[in-house]
């Protein structure tokens, strides 16, 4: 047999994966995953939604249609985008299969081998993924409870120059939670300008605040057409249904129309037909309202269980919205280690291990805490359970 393309060496399990595969015990309480809850996804609306698109529209709802997206879809979404304050129009709407999609395509649209790409740090694990099979080398941007460095980001571009593409998370972080203020907002876009580097700026939580509504987009300050918004219905109305969009330039849109023609032709028009009715007949907000309630309870519980059970030296972020907590343990602590050989083996409760989410020099003393599929008992008691291995292990 022929070897694999070089790329292939990029295109690994990760330790997420090998590690949670261990947790997959129903007995095992886990915060790993960032999946929503399914309790939230609106099935009867959603059923409806689809059975009009078969039993009433069927000849257009199951034909092919064009690679950039449903065309009443996309007014949707611009509509949507322009409330959010992006002047845009449904020529630069470009749908999607999730905003993991979003991520391949830009790589694959700008990255030759060895370009530049500048993330968080850390950063969301499945951004290094999708941008890994295009063997891009990466440079790291300090992050603190505001999000991004601006100054440190200035250093990296000058020390880098020619760098491609910055991949940011600005609404409640994946992994940490932390919202990028609106300075550094305004500040990223110029320096993006000022090195000409493409922004992707991926926002698939930003309907999920608990607060006040979310700062405005990189999107909104980009004024030569750099930077690619990108959300998703996966975590308000239901992964399954394989539905995100971009914004950009329309002529951005209509080449990167042509590499997904390439890649899977089309998202399913049945999908995207039956998003589009059941935004129609259905009050999209008030759902939005209804998971973020739901939501916001899950973050305060967890939030005072970690108050009252974990040792005064283990930190965390407090989240404005989103779906996860970020732990900072002293330094020498390895959670890959802690789990594996005490919190998932001896006290069942499973986390994400921090040192996954860095794109250069991992810290092994942070991790990852989903709230969004356990009710609130399991919440307390995972989170006992860990203070209780952690306790064990600095007895030992």
């Amino acid at each position: 047999m022929p070897q694999p393309a070089s790329r292939m060496q990029l295109v690994q399990p990760s330790a997420i994966r090998e590690l949670l595969a261990l947790a997959a015990d129903p007995g095992i309480i886990s915060f790993g995953g960032g999946y929503p809850d399914t309790s939230l996804f609106p099935l009867p609306e959603l059923a409806a939604a689809y059975s009009s698109a078969i039993l009433e529209h069927g000849s257009v709802a199951l034909q092919y249609a064009a690679s950039e997206g449903l065309p009443r879809l996309r007014e949707q979404l611009a509509e949507r985008m322009r409330a959010d304050g992006v002047d845009c129009g449904p020529e630069n709407i470009f749908l999607i299969q999730g905003a993991q999609q979003a991520i391949d395509l830009a790589g694959k649209m700008w990255l030759d081998p060895g370009d530049i790409v500048i993330t968080e740090e850390p950063t969301f694990l499945g951004g290094l993924v999708g941008l890994n099979p295009y063997e891009p080398r990466y440079r790291a941007v300090r992050t603190d409870d505001d999000g991004m460095d601006p100054e440190h980001l200035e250093e990296v571009l000058r020390a880098n120059p020619g760098a491609k593409l910055i991949y940011t998370i600005p609404d409640f972080h994946n992994p940490t939670g932390v919202t990028m203020t609106l300075e550094r907002r305004r500040r990223v876009v110029e320096l993006a300008r000022e090195y000409d580097v493409i922004v992707l700026e991926d926002a698939p939580y930003r309907e999920l605040f608990f607060g006040a509504a979310p700062l405005p987009t990189l999107k909104s300050f980009d004024t030569d057409g750099r930077v690619y918004h990108v959300g998703s219905f996966s975590k308000t109305l239901a992964p399954g249904i394989r539905t995100g969009w971009m914004v950009a330039d329309a002529e951005h849109v209509e080449r990167l129309a042509l590499l997904k023609l390439a890649t899977d032709t089309q998202n399913s028009t049945l999908n995207m037909f039956a998003v589009s009715r059941y935004l129609e007949e259905n009050d999209y907000d008030a759902h939005l309202d209804r998971i973020r309630a739901h939501y916001r309870g899950k973050r305060d519980h967890t939030l005072a269980a970690l108050d009252a059970t974990l040792p005064g030296d283990i930190a965390f972020t407090r989240p404005e919205g989103g779906l996860f907590v970020w732990l900072k343990f002293p330094d020498g602590v390895d959670t890959d280690r802690l789990l594996r050989e005490e919190l998932i083996p001896v006290e069942r409760v499973a986390f994400v291990p921090g040192s996954s989410f860095y794109a250069e020099k991992p810290l092994f003393s942070r991790g990852r805490l989903g709230f969004p599929t356990l009710p609130h008992d399991r919440i307390s008691e995972g989170i006992r359970r860990i203070a209780d291995g952690i306790a064990r292990t600095r007895s030992a």
